[in-house]
């Protein structure tokens, strides 16, 4: 579809997740581009765009996506916001699990459904990779991560069985200033204060905040395309490589370097996901004719600074 014929067709899309680092970034970009964006809320709705939910509870305003082309969920407790606790990784699990099956079938329910259902996942399904590359052709892996993307995944088929067209994006480390990985790496490197994780060897899968966006984007007005797609840019660097890049960029030494046991003593199991490899590849994306905007990480990382993929459209895309 080109960008004239996209400028002419404004679409209703309803976003859970609205007000997290990348959902809160697709709603500008959409609504900068003229879509009407309705919000999925657990509070009671104080405008016209937004829409009650209750994930856990399973319920659904159906009345208030009527009309939506299209449903994106974002929603879910934050990976790495706090120590990975038993009780905070039911929180994980269940945030992801609960939100999809309440939206997949809510979606599944409508007299007339949207047209696709675009969920979140992570790369994370992919658990440890090593130097090994892997697309949307390799097999889960296995352990915690692993095992709640699975579920997460399987919890939208009553969208897909009612014949609604069903996308999982996998997303990687998003490079962005506001939140994530790099929202806790941004204030240590510009203090002079970074350095490499463990060895530095595990790869990081990263994607800038823009092509993040543009890829969400992508996703939603391409009819032809349905199941997972890693969003990550195409090659993936490693710790070191990273730490590398945030000094040069921010022209900052950095001398340090956090042990893996002192990182397991303060992070706990979640020290296995930030000294874990995962050397993911976004075979389908390419494939599909999307373009990133800043495939290195030093462009990424500036980009980040400058704010790029706040408001970021339709940069990356194509097709």
């Amino acid at each position: 579809m080109d960008d004239a014929r996209r400028s002419r067709e404004r679409s209703r899309v309803a976003v859970a997740g609205a007000s997290g680092l990348i959902g809160g970034a697709l709603v500008r970009s959409l609504t900068a581009d003229g879509h009407e964006v309705v919000r999925l809320v657990r509070h009671r709705p104080r405008s016209a765009d937004e829409v009650r939910w209750d994930p856990e509870a399973g319920r659904v305003d159906t009345a208030g996506l009527t009309g939506c082309d299209a449903v994106v969920n974002l929603a879910g407790a934050g990976v790495g916001d706090h120590r990975w606790t038993d009780d905070y990784k039911t929180r994980i699990r269940s945030s992801r699990v609960h939100g999809t099956t309440a939206l997949a079938e809510a979606v599944a329910s409508m007299e007339q459904p949207p047209r696709v259902f675009l969920n979140g996942s992570a790369i994370g399904f992919y658990g440890e990779t090593g130097d090994h590359p892997v697309d949307e052709e390799a097999p889960a892996g296995e352990g915690f991560l692993p095992s709640v993307c699975q579920e997460w995944e399987a919890a939208a088929a009553p969208a897909r069985h009612a014949g609604v067209r069903t996308v999982f994006a996998r997303t990687g480390l998003v490079v962005a200033r506001g939140g994530g990985a790099w929202g806790r790496l941004f204030p240590l490197f510009r203090a002079g204060l970074g350095g490499r994780l463990g060895d530095g060897s595990q790869y990081w899968s990263f994607v800038s905040l823009h092509d993040e966006v543009a890829a969400l984007r992508h996703l939603l007005d391409r009819a032809d395309l349905s199941g997972p797609f890693n969003l990550t840019a195409p090659r993936p660097v490693t710790n070191r490589e990273v730490t590398v890049a945030m000094g040069r960029v921010l022209h900052r030494p950095t001398p340090f370097a956090v042990p893996a046991p002192v990182l397991r003593v303060v992070l706990g199991e979640m020290a296995g996901d930030v000294l874990g490899s995962a050397r993911v590849l976004p075979a389908r994306l390419l494939e599909s004719g999307f373009r990133f905007a800043f495939p290195e990480i030093d462009g990424a990382i500036r980009a980040a600074l400058l704010g790029g993929g706040a408001g970021a459209g339709r940069g990356g895309e194509t097709a």
